[in-house]
């Protein structure tokens, strides 16, 4: 080490350069995972920008209203609030524009404009809009119009009409966008949402697996962790089959795409089943670990090929062929799970034999087998491996 002219210590060569390392992988990391982000994310990205200048330009110079800046507005909150349900969302957007607009008009001409009335415009457009019957998302949209309405550009001569029109232009040539101009495809949506749920049931699967064969509860603890993320991956699926089948439902581009999508679609219950049971597995795991239960050494073999089971599901989803090499992996954990418990295993033990059952069945029929065959299935390989 070297001295500077404080008398201090300066940091040896060989650790800067560490840290200097280490920063640069975290900073690549955040830059391939927000790559990633942008790209499943610039059809939306592109349909908003469209939707944004068509709905001014049509507001302005085919409608010849001077200032219309409620229809872009419109278009781009329908576009890139989030994708799935876009007609309801439309609708409710118009509602809570006209709305709002009507309420923060009515209350400004009135009362004039300032601190206090906004608060008063909010409050009243939000109870006004929970009369209506509305979401969330409309009490914020009512609410929003409201003040842009008291802020931007109060009321002087009387209530404003063309905001409403303004709105309605901006909601429809959203819809517009995204059924006829630029549609996502909606395979690819539903495909982006499907991969990272079953990446994450295979590699927590397979990683439990790894632990019960060691003994390593720890290993297996933060399996369960990454499960426990992973409910946000399982609201994401679900959100984007229903995106999926909005666009295949609406966009004419995208018809000829409704029966691949539609064996997504029956799959992607069976899927999120199979997430969620597989969290309780996993915590059974870790309970039969530190409990010291017996684990036979086909009990971790049982839960890798349920892993396996989820890897190749996704990849033969999405190769579009007959996923009969997930139903074979599934049928062999249960096999497997089958003579764990005929050698013995104790309460934790005997819960994760089930839930390997119960996740072979959802992912059985998340290859298009109807329940009742795949429940059949499994206990036809149950009374195999018990003979």
């Amino acid at each position: 080490m070297t001295a500077d002219r404080g008398g201090t210590e300066s940091p040896p060569a060989g650790g800067v350069r560490q840290r200097w390392r280490e920063r640069r992988e975290r900073f690549d990391d955040t830059f391939r995972e927000r790559t990633v982000k942008v790209r499943a994310n610039a059809g939306l990205a592109v349909q908003a920008g469209v939707a944004g200048g068509l709905a001014w330009f049509v507001a302005a110079e085919i409608v010849n209203n001077p200032a219309p800046f409620f229809a872009p507005i419109a278009a781009v909150v329908t576009l890139a609030s989030s994708v799935g349900q876009r007609l309801k969302r439309t609708i409710e957007l118009i509602i809570g524009v006209a709305l709002g607009i009507a309420v923060g008009d009515a209350i400004i001409l009135v009362i004039g404009t300032g601190a206090w009335q906004i608060a008063v415009v909010v409050t009243l457009a939000i109870i006004a809009s929970i009369y209506v019957g509305g979401s969330p998302s409309l009490f914020n949209q009512a609410a929003a119009s409201a003040v842009l309405v008291a802020t931007l550009s109060p009321p002087e001569g009387g209530i404003y009409f063309t905001r409403f029109f303004d709105a309605l232009i901006g909601g429809v040539v959203a819809l517009i966008v995204m059924t006829l101009l630029i549609p996502l495809n909606p395979l690819r949506v539903v495909d982006r949402a499907v991969d990272p749920a079953l990446d994450t049931m295979a590699d927590a699967l397979s990683d439990t697996g790894g632990a019960l064969a060691r003994r390593d509860a720890s290993s297996a603890d933060a399996a369960l962790e990454r499960l426990r993320k992973a409910e946000g991956e399982v609201r994401t699926l679900e959100s984007a089959i229903e995106a999926g089948r909005e666009t295949a439902t609406l966009a004419p581009l995208r018809w000829h795409k409704r029966g691949v999508l539609t064996r997504y679609v029956d799959s992607s219950k069976y899927i999120s089943r199979a997430l969620r049971d597989s969290r309780a597995l996993v915590r059974r795991a870790v309970t039969q670990i530190q409990d010291a239960e017996p684990v036979p050494p086909s009990l971790p073999e049982a839960v890798r090929e349920l892993g396996e089971a989820a890897r190749l599901l996704y990849h033969e989803l999405g190769a579009g062929v007959e996923p009969q090499g997930a139903r074979d992996r599934a049928l062999r954990a249960v096999g497997a799970a089958a003579q764990a418990y005929s050698a013995g295993v104790g309460l934790s033990g005997s819960t994760v034999v089930a839930q390997v059952r119960s996740i072979a069945s959802d992912l059985i029929a998340a290859t298009g087998v109807e329940m009742t065959e795949a429940n059949q299935m499994v206990r036809r390989a149950v009374g195999r491996s018990s003979r």
